[in-house]
């Protein structure tokens, strides 16, 4: 008997002691539609640069994100360096608001149901009318905008008895890395659905927010484009965390060529 991928356990690949999985769209999405359609609690991330530094810096996001269950490569830096490293031969990175498209096509196939958490009530509102025109038949059972703090466990408790009682298949969670990590770290086992912190793709698809053009994604300049939507919020993150990724890059292809040396 085949197994599915619910049941394997998926090859990961680790950058600066943060693990990655070098996988396509086709068997993320695979994965968490098997999981959504048994209800199991079942935790996936997108992570860029920014996520990948904030990972490496700060213990309790990298905890977390050890404990989700797919950690996709969102970026095309993060997508060269696997393929440098590990020679995985990745053609496409694995975004979050891409992924939410193609996982929305597929529950649009099967009539699932969906649950929109985090960001503003003007956003998920926006989002919903995006997600009932594309999707017709995908059902959105309920919404939760931030608080834009943590909840108290009163409050988580409410939380999570609202998500389950509504029967969301699926999960998308808007809070921004790494709050949406620590999220979904935090709800394995609690909530009975497929999680997606999927990060600026609520502001994407609600057309809060414009994605970068084709050509700049495809060259690693997608981080450029945001910076110019919001450069006040958005400056000193890249400035420091694009800083220290080719830091550590340069480190790594030092003790690679060290070790080949020995």
């Amino acid at each position: 008997m085949i197994k599915t991928l619910t049941q394997k356990k998926l090859s990961q690949f680790s950058l600066f002691k943060i693990p990655f999985n070098g996988i396509t769209y086709d068997i993320v999405v695979q994965a968490i539609i098997e999981n959504a359609l048994i209800r199991k609690s079942f935790g996936v991330t997108s992570l860029a640069v920014h996520g990948l530094i904030t990972a490496k810096q700060k213990i309790e996001v990298k905890e977390a994100v050890y404990k989700i269950n797919i950690v996709t490569p969102d970026g095309q830096p993060i997508r060269w360096a696997l393929n440098f490293f590990y020679d995985l031969k990745l053609k496409t990175r694995v975004s979050g608001p891409d992924l939410v498209i193609k996982v929305l096509e597929k529950a649009n196939e099967l009539g699932l149901n969906i649950f929109l958490y985090g960001s503003t009530k003007e956003t998920l509102i926006k989002l919903s009318k995006f997600v009932e025109t594309k999707f017709p038949n995908v059902k959105i059972v309920g919404l939760h905008e931030d608080r834009f703090r943590e909840a108290s466990p009163e409050e988580d408790l409410q939380d999570i008895k609202k998500i389950n009682d509504s029967n969301a298949h699926i999960v998308f969670i808007g809070r921004g890395c790494p709050r949406q990590e620590i999220w979904v770290a935090n709800h394995l086992d609690k909530i009975n659905a497929s999680m997606l912190a999927v990060g600026a793709a609520f502001d994407f698809h609600a057309g809060i927010l414009k994605k970068a053009p084709q050509w700049m994604e495809n060259s690693g300049l997608e981080w450029l484009y945001r910076l110019m939507q919001e450069p006040k919020r958005l400056w000193k993150r890249y400035l420091i965390t694009n800083t220290l990724f080719i830091f550590y890059i340069l480190k790594e292809i030092f003790k690679k060529k060290l070790s080949n040396k020995n």
